[in-house]
């Protein structure tokens, strides 16, 4: 393909060559394949595994705090949240200092489904790396850091 009409090298955005592009792109594939994998045999969607995920490395917290945590919008978290409780994998507490919100913690049912996935994601996080070094994987989380805290420092003029 060629660029747009009256289109220079310098003002136009190949897409496929673009950072932000390209990382959205994998992003979504990965996450969306990991989603085949235990969506098919638990039934959950990728908004409920990141809730299922929070509430199973830090015990109970709040919806917004799960939102902050997992960087997701508060209305994809209410969902889920309801979608969770709806099947019973979490529990709901009212917050007693402010009734406006509650604590969420995995039920029974809940870590029974997280303690089966755990395993299957670290496999497939494994798998995704299989080609990979370990000098490789080093400088793979290094430049994931430096770029999240880039992407910081740019999002504070904001």
């Amino acid at each position: 393909m060629t660029p747009a009409s009256g289109e220079t090298a310098s003002t136009t955005l190949e897409l496929e060559g673009f950072l932000p592009y390209r990382l959205n792109l994998l992003a979504t594939e990965v996450s969306q394949t990991l989603a085949r994998v235990y969506g098919k045999q638990f039934g959950i969607s990728i908004p409920e595994w990141r809730v299922l995920a929070t509430l199973g490395q830090f015990d109970v917290m709040t919806a917004r705090d799960i939102g902050i945590h997992s960087r997701m919008h508060k209305t994809t978290v209410s969902r889920a949240v309801a979608a969770l409780e709806k099947r019973q994998l979490i529990a709901r507490r009212a917050n007693r200092s402010d009734m406006r919100e509650a604590f969420l913690a995995l039920s029974e049912a809940g870590q029974a489904v997280y303690r089966d996935i755990v395993p299957m994601a670290k496999s497939f996080s494994e798998s995704l790396c299989l080609g990979l070094s370990p000098e490789e994987r080093e400088t793979l989380d290094r430049l994931i850091a430096r770029l999240s805290e880039r992407v910081s420092h740019l999002g504070a003029g904001d």
